[in-house]
């Protein structure tokens, strides 16, 4: 014996237990039409009612940095850009940020040209320097550089009776080697550079920072399509001179030297395109060691501009 009360109920179904579900089987019956269900009506007015009532909630929208504003971060850049008088239009600087004699200097500069200065976050700086940038707790925010018009620059040199003597660049990519050849025109007497609009460097940041000051002086003039450009000038009277190793003149023999000028200064890789060598007037090498493959297109265009300068100075020395 289990010990176990028996209940008097036989085990397994018993007879009549089959239909117990059948009202569960038989689902609810059919959907009711619209116009019948009040009570749907009553909720959908009620949520609308709440919704329009409840506060709204302002868009939030992803703030990011203008595509036409860029910045110089790091505090010798910064420095050094503000030395050579770039237009930067605001100073941003870390909050809590140690003082050094460079920052010192930054905040000095900044305050006696009247540039705005921002305490920011280091996280608010982080988020606005390029990724791969070193800010060191400042950045300048530079504006767009305001190009010349060829055209209108070599108008402008006729009218004041001077020679012309220009650069055009052809294919140059890099920023530092604009930047040293705006130097390079501005301290040898040029009249301004030309750049093609595209696949070329333009007046960056660190343009403006090679050329320690002189894109403040010397007009920098954006070509739509440089060969169009080039044979304006030729029209208005200006020879153009291409600068290529394999040039069929030296450029101490430049004849051309004291005549109104085009200097085209093509890539260290490429050298001068197709077109804008068709239509150059002469192409003149500079005499360099035979060890030497090439010179780099800033330090290339530096030389010519020299040496066009000492070839004007004799001329007048001679007819003086």
């Amino acid at each position: 014996m289990s010990g176990k009360k028996s209940t008097g109920r036989k085990k397994g179904p018993t007879k009549g237990t089959g239909g117990h579900g059948r009202k569960a089987l038989e689902g609810k019956g059919p959907t009711p039409r619209a116009e019948d269900r009040h009570w749907a009506k009553r909720r959908r007015a009620q949520a609308a009612r709440t919704a329009k009532d409840a506060p709204r909630r302002p868009q939030q929208r992803r703030q990011s940095a203008p595509s036409d504003v860029e910045l110089v971060t790091g505090r010798n850049s910064a420095l050094e850009a503000l030395r050579a008088e770039i237009p930067a239009t605001t100073v941003y600087v870390a909050s809590n940020l140690e003082l050094d004699d460079r920052m010192r200097e930054i905040i000095q500069l900044a305050a006696k040209r009247h540039i705005p200065m921002l305490e920011v976050t280091r996280q608010e700086l982080d988020r606005m320097v390029p990724f791969d940038a070193v800010h060191q707790g400042v950045a300048l925010k530079v504006p767009p550089y305001e190009y010349a018009d060829p055209i209108d620059l070599l108008q402008t040199t006729v009218s004041k009776a001077e020679t012309p003597l220009f650069v055009a660049l052809d294919g140059i990519t890099d920023p530092r080697n604009l930047g040293a050849i705006v130097r390079s025109v501005a301290a040898f007497g040029g009249h301004g550079v030309i750049v093609p609009q595209r696949r070329a460097a333009g007046m960056t940041a660190s343009a403006w920072k090679t050329s320690a000051g002189a894109a403040a002086r010397l007009p920098v003039a954006l070509a739509g399509n440089l060969t169009n450009v080039v044979k304006s000038f030729k029209d208005a009277g200006v020879f153009v001179v291409g600068l290529d190793g394999d040039g069929d003149v030296q450029l101490p023999d430049l004849q051309l030297a004291t005549s109104p000028l085009l200097i085209v200064v093509g890539s260290e890789g490429k050298g001068l395109s197709r077109l804008v060598t068709e239509h150059c007037d002469a192409i003149v090498s500079i005499p360099i060691s035979s060890a030497t493959e090439s010179l780099n297109a800033g330090i290339a265009a530096s030389v010519a501009m020299y040496e066009v300068s000492r070839l004007r100075a004799a001329a007048e020395a001679d007819a003086g």
